[in-house]
């Protein structure tokens, strides 16, 4: 049956509007974003069917352009549509960090860092430069490791946030296990990196490491 036939209740467009994008599971969202089905499924049989194929939402969003454009209703169009989508999402957590300091908005440094960092198959080490009033300066993504593990250079560091006259930052990296948990590692560098900045007055606020469903504050964990 077309999604058309449904009750207007059970239509995910409908229902989107009337209650609320949160209240779509996973494949009434998809659903929504292909707009149409392919012979003999709907939207959502099209959407579920997917999700099954891809191993779930997250791995669908992240697939490569070569992988994402194989699969049964999807292609090129598609493909470039979620990538500005995904990158519409990355600009407007930006744009609510520049309206407000950092340290009045940990959701939005969370989410803004969780947009950047959570799809990344390899660990990426970044950091978020602030000014004297803790408002952004830049982020940049400064080192790229393996699956297991980045090289982090404290003068690199050091350099980047002269480059950009930070008064502090906010470190962050990911886990590509997808275990937000902080490792020995990451404490010891974080240590290495906070006296090393010290040097030049510059501050390190936090350091957050992403995961798959959360992630973990330094901060708040009194690492720092």
């Amino acid at each position: 049956m077309a999604i058309r036939d449904w009750p207007s209740a059970e239509r995910p467009r409908e229902k989107l509007l009337s209650r609320g994008a949160g209240v779509l599971s996973d494949a009434e969202l998809l659903a929504i974003f292909l707009r149409t089905g392919c012979r003999g499924k709907s939207a959502v049989d099209l959407a579920r069917e997917l999700l099954a194929q891809f191993g779930g939402l997250r791995q669908l969003l992240e697939a490569d352009q070569q992988c994402f454009c194989r699969a049964r209703g999807l292609g090129m169009a598609k493909f470039s549509q979620l990538q500005a989508t995904l990158e519409i999402a990355r600009r407007h957590l930006r744009e609510t960090l520049d309206r407000e300091d950092a340290l009045e908005s940990p959701a939005a440094v969370r989410q803004y860092l969780r947009a950047h960092l959570r799809h990344q198959q390899q660990e990426v080490f970044a950091v978020l430069f602030l000014d004297s009033q803790n408002r952004p300066l830049a982020y940049e993504e400064l080192f790229t490791g393996t699956i297991d593990g980045a090289s982090i250079y404290p003068r690199e560091v050091v350099k980047r946030a002269l480059h950009r006259n930070a008064a502090a930052l906010i470190l962050a990296h990911n886990h590509p296990s997808g275990i937000a948990e902080p490792s020995q590692a990451d404490i010891r560098i974080t240590e290495r990196l906070r006296q090393a900045l010290g040097l030049i007055d510059v501050r390190v606020l936090d350091h957050m490491v992403v995961g798959d469903t959360e992630v973990v504050s330094f901060a708040e964990r009194g690492l720092l």
